[in-house]
C-alpha cells in the first residue's frame, strides 16, 4: 500500500462510515457488532482494505466497472487537467472532451451517430425510454408507447428502469410501477422453457413475437434487451436468437434498444456485446466501463434516423427532446472516457479479454469436471457465470446460502468474486466473474483456484 494511514486514523474513518454512510446492496444490522469494510487503495487488479489485507478483484469494483484496472494516473491526470480548464457547463452547450469522445465512440459503432450524455446506466436507459415515448406521441398518435423487456434482464434502479426489470426481487416493495412496460420470456437454454422446439434460439425469439401480437403491434414502440444478460445469471444468447429478434423488430417497426451498461467497452471481447451477433440497434446505452469508474458518465447512443425524429418541425416548441441530465454536463466524464478508450486500444485489451476469457472458461469447465455442483458455465470474454446446482439431473438450484458461502470463502482467501443476489427467487445461484480487461494468466488461475478451494470447503 502507498497510503501512510495510521491505525487511529483509519478507526476514525470506520466509525464515521458506521455512523453516517448508507451502503449499497447490503444489510446494515451486522455493522452494530462488526466493522464495515473500507477499501483504501487499488493498483492494477488488486485492492487493499482498511486492515491492509490485499484482494485480487475478480468483479472489477464489485459491479463490473473498472475495466482498465486501478491506479491509472493518466486518466486521473486527464480529469484533473480538464477540471482546471472547464469543469462543467450544462450540455445545452458542448465541451471539447464531449465532442471528441462522441466522435471516437461513434467510430466504434457503425450505424450509430448521436451521443446523449448523462451520469448513470439507469439514467441512460431512462433517456431511451423517454425518446421512445416521445416518438410515439409525435409520430404515432401516442399508440406505440409500450416497451418490452426480458425476464431476468436488468436496466437500473429508478422506477421506470425497475418497471423494465425482469428480476422480481429487485422490483419487490417498490411498486406501483410505471405502466406500459411488458415482459417477454428469457433466453437461458439451460433453463429451457421450450423443450420440444427444434431450435431453442428461434423459439425464444418467437416468444417475443407472441407477446407483440398479444399486446397489438401498433401499441409496441420499443424492445429493450441486454446483449448478454448480466445480473440475471450471465446468459449468453442461443444460436439464431438475435437474428430472429432483429427480423421481428423490423417487421413490426419496433425500435431496438440494446443495454450495454455492463457489456460495453470491451467486457465481452468486442467493443460492444451486440457486435458479436450482427445486430443493428436503434439505441445503445452504456455506463460502467465507459470511464472505468474514474468519472461518472453514461451515454445513450442513437441512429441518425432516431435523432431526425426530434428535429422535424423547428417551429414547434415541443418537437425536440425536452430533457436534461445535470451531470451530463460534467466535462470530467468524457475526458476520462477518452483516456480510458486510448488505454483499451494501445494496450490491446480487447484481444487480451478474448484470450483471458477463453482461459477462464477452460479453467471453470475443468472445475465443472471435478465439482458436480457446477451445472453450467457460460459467458463471453471476461464476463462469465457458473451456475451451481444441488443435482445436475434435475438442475435444482443450489441453496442460496451455500452459494454466498462460496463467495465469502473466496473473499477470505483474498479473491473477490460475485454471485446473483436479490434478483430471482430461488435462482440466486450463479457465481459471477468479471475481472478487469488487464487480467493476466496468473490472475485468472488465482481466481479459479480460489473457487476450487471454496467449492470443496462448502460442498465437499
Amino acid at each position: 500500500m502507498n497510503l501512510p494511514i495510521q491505525p487511529n486514523d483509519i478507526q476514525a474513518v470506520i466509525e464515521a462510515d458506521r455512523a453516517h454512510v448508507w451502503h449499497h446492496l447490503i444489510q446494515h444490522k451486522p455493522f452494530e457488532t462488526i466493522d464495515p469494510r473500507i477499501m483504501v487503495e487499488g493498483r492494477g487488479m488488486r485492492v487493499w482494505d482498511a486492515t491492509g489485507k490485499e484482494h485480487l478483484d475478480g468483479v472489477s469494483g464489485g459491479v463490473w466497472t473498472v475495466n482498465v484496472g486501478y491506479g491509472r494516473e493518466s486518466i486521473a491526470n486527464a480529469v484533473r487537467d480538464q477540471l482546471v480548464k472547464m469543469n462543467y457547463f450544462a450540455n445545452s452547450a458542448g465541451s471539447i472532451p464531449g465532442a471528441l469522445f462522441a466522435k471516437k465512440l461513434i467510430e466504434k459503432m457503425p450505424g450509430m451517430s448521436r451521443v446523449y450524455y448523462s451520469n448513470s446506466g439507469s439514467e441512460a436507459n431512462e433517456k431511451a425510454f423517454k425518446m421512445i415515448r416521445q416518438i410515439s406521441h409525435r409520430h404515432h398518435g401516442g399508440r406505440k408507447y409500450k416497451i418490452l423487456y426480458r425476464d431476468r434482464d436488468y436496466h437500473g434502479t429508478t422506477l421506470a428502469a425497475l418497471s423494465a426489470g425482469g428480476q422480481p426481487q429487485r422490483v419487490e416493495q417498490y411498486g406501483p410501477l410505471a405502466p406500459g412496460f411488458v415482459m417477454v420470456p428469457h433466453c437461458l437454454e439451460y433453463r429451457n422453457q421450450f423443450p420440444d422446439a427444434e431450435s431453442y434460439g428461434l423459439a425464444a425469439a418467437n416468444a417475443i413475437e407472441e407477446v407483440i401480437l398479444r399486446e397489438g403491434p401498433d401499441t409496441v414502440g420499443g424492445l429493450c434487451l441486454e446483449p448478454i444478460t448480466a445480473g440475471g445469471g450471465v446468459i449468453t444468447p442461443p444460436e439464431g436468437y438475435w437474428e430472429r429478434v432483429q427480423e421481428i423488430c423490423a417487421k413490426y417497426k419496433i425500435l431496438l434498444h440494446i443495454d450495454e451498461v455492463v457489456c460495453g467497452v470491451g467486457r465481452t471481447g468486442a467493443w460492444f456485446g451486440y457486435q458479436h451477433y450482427g445486430v443493428k440497434p436503434d439505441f445503445v446505452t452504456m455506463a460502467k466501463g465507459v470511464a472505468s469508474g474514474y468519472a461518472a458518465i453514461s451515454c445513450t447512443v442513437t441512429t441518425e434516423a432516431v435523432f431526425e425524429q426530434f428535429k422535424d418541425d423547428a417551429s414547434d416548441p415541443m418537437s425536440y427532446f425536452r430533457d436534461i441530465s445535470t451531470f451530463g454536463g460534467c466535462a470530467a466524464g468524457p475526458a476520462a472516457a477518452l483516456e480510458n478508450m486510448r488505454i483499451v486500444e494501445d494496450e490491446n485489451l480487447i484481444e487480451n479479454t478474448q484470450v483471458m476469457g477463453a482461459r477462464m472458461m477452460d479453467n471453470l469447465r475443468a472445475l465443472q469436471d471435478r465439482h458436480a455442483v457446477i451445472g453450467d458455465v457460460r459467458g463471453k470474454g471476461l464476463f462469465i457465470g457458473a451456475e451451481l446446482v444441488s443435482d445436475r439431473t434435475s438442475r435444482e438450484p443450489a441453496e442460496e446460502k451455500r452459494v454466498q458461502a462460496v463467495v465469502a470463502d473466496c473473499m477470505a482467501q483474498g479473491v473477490i468474486i460475485g454471485a446473483t443476489n436479490r434478483s430471482l427467487p430461488g435462482f440466486n445461484n450463479t457465481l459471477c466473474f468479471s475481472p478487469a480487461l488487464i487480467a493476466t494468466a496468473s490472475d485468472i488461475d488465482q481466481i479459479t483456484e480460489s473457487v476450487d478451494k471454496a467449492l470443496t470447503k462448502v460442498f465437499g
